[in-house]
Formats: C-alpha cells, sequence, structure tokens
C-alpha cells in the first residue's frame, strides 16, 4: 500500500515535469525570439532564498487532449516576494501553445486576481500570449466567469487601491491589450507587440497595410501613443525595472507577525506518522495540528462536547488564529452515543458554528482543516436537527468577514465539504494534500448508488443483467469515481490553489497569515437562523 510519504514524492515528481511547460524545444523558440522562458523571468523577478508558493500549477492537467495538452494552463500564478514584499505573480508560458488562454487559463487567471483582493497585495503580470484560443472562443468569450471578467477585476482592484504592474514582454494582442493599459504601471520591452488587431486582421478588417511596430510595437507605444510608462530594452532589463519600481512602495508594517522562533510541538515531518494515504487509519487530528501550530499554544474550546469536530485557539509564527477541524477519531458523547470519525454530528455542528462566531467578534482568522465524510444521517440525527445544526455552520462561514484559510487533508465530501469552509465560502487560499479527495460522496458509497441506478433502468428496459455483468458494471463505475475522486482531477479544474506536501503545511499557512490584512471595518452580521 503506499503511504502518503510516498505518494507525497510521486506528485512532486509529476510537478517537475508540469513546470517544464512546452518542454526543451518551446524554451529554446523564447530564447530565439530573444525572450526568456517564464521561470528564468520569474527567478530575475523573485527575491532569491524566499518561497514561491505557486497556484494552480495542476490546472488543465489531462484535459485539452485533442489540442496537445496545456501544462499548467500555459500561465505561471503564485505568491511571491519582491524586494521583500509579497506580490500575486501571473505570467503566461509562451511554451505552450504561445501562451494562448485556454478555458481553464481563464478560470486560473481570475482565481489569481480574487487571492490578490482576499490579500490585498500588489499584482505583477509578465504578458506573452497570442490571446484567446480561439477553437474554443465560445467557453471562453461571453459569459460572467470567462475572458472580459480579467479586465473588470483590473479595474476593480485598481479601484480597491490594490496596485498592479504590467510587463508587455511578448505578444499581448487583441483584447488581451487591455490588461495591461488598465494596470498602474505599464513596462514593454523590444520586440513586444500590444495591439487590439495584427497585420492580417487589420488588412482583412479596413484593407490596411500596416507593419507590426507602427501597429503595436514598443517603440511607438512609448514615443507616439504614450501608452506605455517605461520603455526596455529586453527582459533583464525590464525585471530590473519592475523589482525597482515594487522597491518604491511603502511597507505595510501592519502586515508582519511579531518576531516568533517558536517551533511546532511536533516535527512537521511528523505528519507523514499521522495520517494514512488512503484515509481509512484513525488518527487524531490534534496530533496533526501540534505539528503546524507553535509549540504550546494550542488551547481546545469545548473540547468534552460535539468531539467529532475539534476547535481550538492557537498561534502560528505568533498570529492568534482559530481552528476548525475533523475529527478522525471514533469518540463517544455524553449520552453514550458512539461518534464515527469525520461525521459531523449536529453538536459538532453546534459548536463549531459558535466558535466561528467568536473568531468574528475577536477578528481572529480561521483554519479550516478538512478530513470529512459529511454530515450524519438517520432518524436520531434527523431528529437531533442535523439540518437545522448544519444551516447554522454553512450561515456563519458564509457571512464571516475574517481571513479563512482551508486545507484539506483527506476526504472532502458532500454538504461536510460546504460545512467546512470549501472553494465557494471564499477561503483565502484553499490547499489540499496528496491524500486528499474531492466528490459528492465517497467513493464506495456513490458506486453502489448509481449501480443501483442502472440496475434500476435495466429492469425498466425489460433486461436482467447476469453475476458477471453486474460485478463489472460496479468495478467500471467505482473506478471512474476513484478518478474523479483524485485531488490531482479537482486540481486540474481549479477546485484547490495548490497540492502541498504535507511537512510544508504550516510554511503555507505562515506566509499566508503574514501577508492577509486585517479584517475590514465591518460589521459581523448572520441573517435569520433557524431555531
Amino acid at each position: 500500500m503506499t503511504s502518503l510519504r510516498e505518494l507525497t514524492e510521486q506528485i512532486a515528481c509529476q510537478e517537475l515535469t508540469l513546470r517544464e511547460g512546452g518542454g526543451a524545444e518551446g524554451q529554446q523558440r523564447q530564447l530565439r525570439h530573444g525572450r526568456l522562458p517564464v521561470r528564468q523571468r520569474l527567478e530575475l523577478l523573485l527575491d532569491s532564498g524566499r518561497p514561491f508558493l505557486e497556484l494552480g500549477l495542476w490546472a488543465a492537467n489531462g484535459m485539452y487532449q485533442e489540442w496537445g495538452g496545456v501544462p499548467a494552463a500555459g500561465i505561471v500564478t503564485g505568491i511571491g516576494f519582491v524586494q521583500g514584499r509579497g506580490c500575486l505573480i501571473a505570467a503566461n508560458d509562451a511554451t505552450v501553445k504561445a501562451g494562448a488562454m485556454f478555458p481553464q487559463s481563464v478560470k486560473k487567471l481570475l482565481r489569481a486576481q480574487k487571492v490578490a483582493y482576499q490579500f490585498r497585495m500588489p499584482v505583477i503580470y509578465l504578458v506573452d500570449s497570442a490571446g484567446v484560443f480561439l477553437p474554443l472562443q465560445d467557453e471562453i468569450f461571453p459569459d460572467e466567469d470567462d475572458f472580459g471578467r480579467i479586465f473588470r477585476n483590473n479595474a476593480v482592484l485598481s479601484a480597491a487601491g490594490v496596485i498592479q504592474y504590467a510587463a508587455v514582454m511578448g505578444n499581448c494582442v487583441a483584447g488581451g491589450a487591455y490588461l495591461p493599459v488598465l494596470c498602474d504601471k505599464l513596462l514593454m520591452t523590444d520586440g513586444s507587440q500590444m495591439c487590439l488587431a495584427g497585420p492580417a486582421l487589420v488588412k482583412a478588417a479596413i484593407g490596411q497595410t500596416a507593419d507590426p511596430e507602427q501597429l503595436g510595437g514598443a517603440s511607438m507605444h512609448a514615443s507616439i501613443s504614450g501608452t506605455v510608462d517605461f520603455h526596455e530594452p529586453d527582459d533583464p532589463a525590464c525585471l530590473n525595472r519592475l523589482r525597482s519600481l515594487v522597491d518604491l512602495l511603502p511597507i505595510d508594517r501592519s502586515r508582519s507577525s511579531d518576531s516568533c522562533d517558536v517551533g511546532p510541538d511536533r516535527d512537521c515531518d511528523s505528519v507523514y506518522d499521522i495520517v494514512s494515504a488512503d484515509g481509512r487509519q484513525e488518527y487524531d487530528i490534534r496530533d496533526v495540528l501540534r505539528c503546524i501550530v507553535d509549540g504550546d499554544s494550542l488551547q481546545e474550546y469545548k473540547a468534552e462536547f460535539g468531539q467529532t469536530i475539534v476547535a481550538a485557539f492557537a498561534r502560528i509564527g505568533g498570529h492568534p488564529i482559530g481552528i476548525v477541524a475533523n475529527q478522525k477519531r471514533r469518540c463517544r458523547a455524553a449520552d453514550g452515543e458512539l461518534q464515527v470519525g469525520g461525521v459531523i454530528y449536529p453538536d459538532a455542528a453546534d459548536k463549531a458554528a459558535r466558535f466561528v462566531m467568536d473568531c468574528n467578534q475577536m477578528r481572529v482568522p480561521i483554519v479550516f482543516v478538512q478530513d470529512v465524510q459529511g454530515f450524519m444521517v438517520g432518524k436520531q440525527a434527523e431528529q437531533a436537527g442535523i439540518i437545522r445544526a448544519g444551516a447554522r455552520l454553512v450561515n456563519v462561514i458564509s457571512n464571516s468577514i475574517v481571513p479563512k484559510l482551508t486545507v484539506i487533508i483527506g476526504g472532502s465530501f458532500g454538504a461536510g465539504h460546504y460545512a467546512m469552509c470549501g472553494k465557494a465560502y471564499d477561503p483565502a487560499l484553499i490547499l489540499a494534500w496528496p491524500s486528499a479527495k474531492y466528490a459528492v460522496m465517497g467513493g464506495n458509497q456513490a458506486a453502489d448508488t448509481l449501480l443501483q441506478l442502472q440496475l434500476r433502468e435495466a429492469q425498466r428496459s425489460g433486461r436482467t443483467l447476469a453475476d458477471g455483468e453486474v460485478d463489472a458494471l460496479r468495478d467500471s463505475i467505482r473506478q471512474r469515481y476513484q478518478e474523479q475522486t483524485d485531488i490531482r482531477f479537482g486540481a486540474a479544474r481549479g477546485w484547490v490553489d495548490a497540492i502541498i506536501p504535507p511537512h510544508e503545511t504550516r510554511l503555507w499557512f505562515l506566509a499566508a497569515l503574514d501577508l492577509l490584512p486585517t479584517t475590514d471595518q465591518q460589521n459581523f452580521r448572520t441573517g435569520v437562523f433557524q431555531v
């Protein structure tokens, strides 16, 4: 059986391939054009010795195979440090389909802009894109979460005071040209082109002949149209200029934590000995938390009540936080009921809701640690008000005004995913371990449910399936469902921001807490509760 450590190493190897983008041939093509490949650009832009927290690396994985695949959706996004300041980076990878934007590319960039908005951190766009991938234009162009939303977000970020820099370092054609022009600072390198229509389209549309430099070259935009703020000779000069411009920003002292050298009670690597890769092994979630939070800082809230959720106050790098985590160990309620680990019972939902409200009252960020099978079902749970308790928990998370961070370390099934601050509930970051699984219900339950539906349909049509056919159908359904519950499937579709090595969980949370702004000065309100 594969261990969690082995699974983590397997995913790390696959990520090395994803980071190669269009491969050696694509890298050489960039260099022939006098342009650096995207990851070489990032090496020059970002501070050495500081982490780059890459987001969406698995985007589009296994998708668009009819077009040859689009590694990392053809765009690199993440949180990096420039002159000591945390910045959101979004950089086209021109080695992948000339940086053309596929549906998942758009989704990935929109998520990056949302992260930047929640963190209120500067955004740096390194633009090198052929624009919309035309064969899929119907999936990219018109809807509210399609290509046009990028430019709307540019404007909203600007209005919110979020600084945006754009460096055109290659192609920037058609509607994509609005992105850099909507930014605070616009840089452009020689040999790049920025225009609403290239020479061929201009000729077809109005019969005019224009060479690329006249139409949209850096010299033209710097001296004639006045669109470009900084005209740079090449990539290294442009990236150095970006670093200099970011260095002019005032340092936000309110974001930096007090100096804290306190490490966790347990070594971060201990998580590999606690949690199994297949999710079948019981464990005490407190042991996992002691690998993440500052030593001797964990203070459990209502420890003897609603025990299938652990709620606690703690610190990470000196930052005070609240934690809501699923307990994966069986426990017994005060009335003698044996409660299954990873399942949310009415008492646990009530406790978690009350705790989330308390964190909002105190203005303390909340960290959610998911390993959840869902809410308890059955007569006893329904009579105890499981729907009402679950609705209360969903309500308070939906209306929370404090920053939220989520990590999925095991199962994330059904409404339990929602109640533990899933993607739809606006966590600033949603991360996943390689052991995470994502679906509306567990694989075995789903296979049995779908099998019954298909058997019923066969009966209605007058067919009777032999035992061998039933077994084959069950195995086929289970295999398909297991493929879809694999976290790589979800990450390809943008359901999580990153698959992270379990021992780096503290690092990711610490970086996020260092960079997240304080809570907006607004009142916490929940609306109506059912009683």
